[in-house]
């Protein structure tokens, strides 16, 4: 099967997401996979050149090894707002020109500009099309006045879809209020590498490399340092107490890292307030397993993380770690009560409540609880679901093909 997808945010640089995972472990199966991206970080990672030229790397693989994919990155014009509107130019002759040289069997759409030019390319090529919800696009948006344009084209493309796929209840609520068919909406969970994350396979040289002793309480966040996250909240609760052995670790980078620079500064917080950076994936269990608990900090009233289960939640809790979340309606809907997660209703909460845990006993059990939920799901049954899907939506197309 040749699989073309589409997306509005950098395949290397961004995530790891479920599309990575999931493309990948397609690839593994034997289908062949193009992946046209945007490379989303030019403002801040970019060489400072107005134009950016077309790109196409082979043999890409990010998280699974052998799952290789071949990354198509269309030309733009590195200027605020002006890039937006290069990249649908841009994306209008690459998924075309995809279509003739690839012809692929199958488009699967994320996000919405591209997503919105992969359906229109589809339907006159007479194409399947999946629109894939890992999030709620539009407000993702920068700009929010452009954010009823993307609600306006995502409801084009729920409607007209062949398929609509939802990580989560919470976001197939969503889609379906928006007008997706009932009928063509299917929820495929997302999962976790249960091998790569696990804790027996990493019983931790962080601590040691990071100086932090075998008697500290550390709590530990990992993704992009957004300023909704909850970070500086925890992070100045933390100065409240004098405890040295109380430590939080922060594994990423983003729009906040420099603000929590500066608080660690400010509270003379050098040795309880670590951040690492961004780390490679293969990576990332071995500083999970260097935590006491897990944190998802959010806050509740920001409407990007409402309707979301953000990966890291799986990749916590199957390397048992009890997690620490604000009131989040899709993580609540994902895992409800007594699953390892424990609500907390704001970030300001999180620390005495980690303290709480560990004071009474209760991290241990929970993280236990958290493994037992994720290996409900493993990445071969979410591949081999979606695969089943894809090839009952190309005999579909086929079958009513002029």
């Amino acid at each position: 099967m040749r699989i073309l997808m589409v997306q509005d945010t950098d395949w290397l640089s961004k995530g790891p997401f479920q599309q990575n995972h999931l493309m990948e472990n397609l690839a593994l199966k034997g289908h062949e996979i193009r992946v046209i991206d945007y490379e989303i970080l030019w403002r801040t990672h970019g060489t400072g050149r107005l134009y950016s030229f077309r790109r196409v790397l082979t043999d890409v693989s990010r998280v699974h090894r052998g799952g290789e994919v071949t990354l198509i990155r269309p030309a733009i014009v590195r200027v605020p707002y002006l890039d937006y509107f290069s990249l649908a130019l841009s994306d209008f002759f690459e998924i075309n020109r995809q279509l003739k040289e690839f012809k692929p069997d199958v488009v699967v759409g994320f996000h919405i500009l591209s997503a919105y030019i992969g359906r229109q390319a589809a339907r006159r090529n007479h194409l399947p099309y999946i629109y894939y919800w890992v999030d709620v696009y539009h407000r993702q948006i920068p700009l929010k006045l452009y954010q009823p344009i993307g609600k306006m084209l995502e409801k084009k493309m729920l409607r007209v879809a062949d398929r609509v796929i939802v990580i989560n209840d919470k976001l197939q609520d969503y889609v379906l209020k928006l007008g997706s068919p009932k009928d063509k909406t299917q929820v495929i969970r997302g999962t976790v590498d249960t091998k790569l994350f696990n804790i027996d396979t990493h019983r931790g040289k962080v601590r040691e490399q990071l100086g932090i002793r075998e008697d500290d309480l550390v709590l530990f966040f990992m993704g992009w340092l957004y300023h909704f996250s909850g970070l500086k909240e925890v992070a100045l609760e933390l100065a409240k107490n004098p405890d040295p052995k109380l430590k939080f670790l922060i594994l990423g980078e983003g729009d906040a890292y420099t603000e929590l620079e500066k608080i660690r500064e400010a509270h003379h917080l050098q040795d309880r307030v670590i951040l690492t950076g961004k780390k490679p994936y293969q990576e990332i269990p071995e500083y999970i397993a260097s935590a006491d608990v897990c944190l998802l900090p959010a806050y509740t009233w920001e409407p990007i993380m409402r309707d979301i289960v953000p990966i890291k939640m799986y990749e916590y809790m199957a390397m048992q770690k009890p997690v620490i979340s604000t009131r989040l309606p899709g993580v609540m809907k994902e895992f409800g009560e007594g699953n390892g997660v424990i609500y907390v209703d704001k970030p300001e909460e999180v620390v005495a409540k980690a303290l709480e845990l560990v004071r009474t006993g209760q991290a241990r059990e929970l993280g236990l609880k958290a493994r037992k939920f994720v290996e409900r799901n493993n990445w071969d049954r979410i591949t081999d679901e979606f695969e089943r899907i894809l090839n009952e939506v190309i005999a579909e197309k086929k079958a009513r093909r002029p």
